[in-house]
This record gives C-alpha cells, sequence and structure tokens, in this order.
C-alpha cells in the first residue's frame, strides 16, 4: 500500500475507535521514526491520540482506564491517552506531551486542541525536559549499543535524544520531532558525515539491520553523556503554572469539543 492507502486506513480506524469506544478524538498524530523523518522501508506506524469521554463518563465513582490500546501488530501501533490523563502529565511538564504536540504528521486534529497549543507550551520545564532526554539516551545506549553488532537504527535512540538536551538548553522551548532540526545544532556538526552514514543506511534497510560498532560514534555519545548531566545539573527550575488553567481548560473541552 502507499502513503495514502496507509492514511486513510488510519484515518478511518480512527472513527472506528470514536465510534466503539464512545470518545471524541481531539489529536492524532504519528509518534515514531516516521515522526522524526528517519524511518525504514519496513517502519511501523507508530499512532498516538488524544480522546474526550463524555462529560457524565468523568462524574462515575468507578474508575475508567485512561489509555486505549486499539492495535499492535507489524504494522500499526495505534494507542492513546485521555484528556485528562493528559492534562494531569502536562502539569508535571511530561516531554511526550510536548512530543504529540509537535508532531510534523498530524493524521486528525480539532480546534479544542489547537487552541491549547499556547497552553501546552507554557507549562514545559526545560529542566525536566533535559533530565528526561538524558535518561532516554543513556538507557538506549546501555540497552542497544554496548555490544559488538549494534542494530544502526537505535543509534539514532540516542543520538536524537542527546542533540534534544542541547536544543532545550539553547532555546529554552520543547526540542522538535525531525531530527533534521536536531542535527544542524552545533554540537552535530563533529558527526556529521556519521550521521549521514547512518541515515543512509537507515533509510535501505530492514528494522532489523545490523552492523559492527561505530568508536567514533561511542566516544562521542560518552562524552556528550557527561556534557549534558552538566548542563541539566546547572539549569534553574522552573515554577508551574499551577492548576488553574489546566482545570478551566478541562471544563471548557466539553463545550468547544460540541
Amino acid at each position: 500500500m502507499n502513503e495514502t492507502e496507509i492514511r486513510n486506513q488510519i484515518i478511518q480506524k480512527l472513527s472506528e475507535i470514536e465510534q466503539q469506544e464512545h470518545v471524541k478524538i481531539l489529536h492524532a498524530v504519528e509518534s515514531g521514526s516516521r515522526a522524526w523523518g528517519f524511518a525504514s522501508p519496513d517502519s511501523d506506524y507508530d499512532v498516538r491520540f488524544i480522546y474526550l469521554r463524555e462529560k457524565n463518563d468523568y462524574l462515575k465513582l468507578n474508575p475508567m482506564r485512561d489509555v486505549i490500546e486499539y492495535q499492535l501488530d507489524d504494522v500499526f501501533d495505534i494507542n492513546g491517552w485521555d484528556f485528562r490523563k493528559m492534562l494531569l502529565l502536562l502539569y508535571k511538564s511530561n516531554p511526550t506531551v510536548f512530543e504529540w504536540t509537535q508532531s510534523p504528521i498530524i493524521y486528525q486534529t480539532s480546534a479544542c486542541f489547537q487552541n491549547l497549543i499556547p497552553l501546552i507550551n507554557s507549562y514545559f520545564s526545560p529542566k525536566t525536559g533535559i533530565y528526561h532526554y538524558l535518561s532516554t539516551a543513556k538507557h538506549n545506549y546501555h540497552a542497544y549499543c554496548e555490544k559488538e553488532q549494534v542494530r544502526y537504527k537505535k543509534y539514532f535512540y540516542v543520538l536524537r535524544p542527546l542533540l534534544a538536551c542541547y536544543w532545550i538548553a539553547e532555546y529554552q522551548t520543547p526540542p522538535p520531532m525531525l531530527f533534521s532540526d536536531l542535527r544542524i545544532l552545533p554540537q552535530a556538526q563533529n558527526i556529521s558525515s556519521l550521521i549521514d552514514f547512518l541515515l543512509e543506511i537507515k533509510m535501505q534497510t530492514s528494522e532489523l539491520g545490523t552492523g559492527a560498532k561505530i568508536p567514533e560514534l561511542d566516544n562521542w555519545i560518552q562524552q556528550n553523556f557527561d556534557s549534558v548531566r552538566q548542563i541539566a545539573e546547572s539549569s534553574a527550575d522552573m515554577p508551574s503554572p499551577g492548576w488553574n488553567s489546566l482545570n478551566s481548560a478541562f471544563l471548557q473541552s466539553f463545550l468547544s469539543a460540541e
């Protein structure tokens, strides 16, 4: 199937979710390597969405699940968060919220959600973001890149969050999803040729493509773990905007989504 057919399938699946679960999808995006700009030929589609239930559902005493896991197979990975869950995580400046807001591939959205983007961005905490992406980079490196044979795509799961840290330190804003926007940072220039090499392999081979470790890249990664840690430790704590705006956004959503 071509991209148009896949997109139509995704939109149809989102409509099915709304009907089966009795929810309104406020925003649905691509969140994985396709949104990052370095998908393999056989990469799956990581569809993430924010949904709103009917108002009376939130008044029930019995708790509801705050996630919908719709499909997971070789082609599609589709799941979403309840809008209330998103707002609770936004209060803590959860970086995933900002990623879904910034995805360059939008399958479905609403005026309700688009009107919230300035509010969402106001809850971004640079220090929280740097620590999150540094932790992600370290976890992925130790989990996937310390063997003699490495799945080359896993290097990007280290490089992207590391560069995201530098973006946050420089601009104090959520990092862009596209890797091409992050690689223009000065910190990426020293390994530009290695990034080109990895991108060429990644976009021409399967998700399982492997090869020998790249010592020069490993050295760069290790050095920058230390540099980013120092940046995180010296970053100032930003006060949270508080609950009032989030409470208002939650209540207003029932009017806007109608």
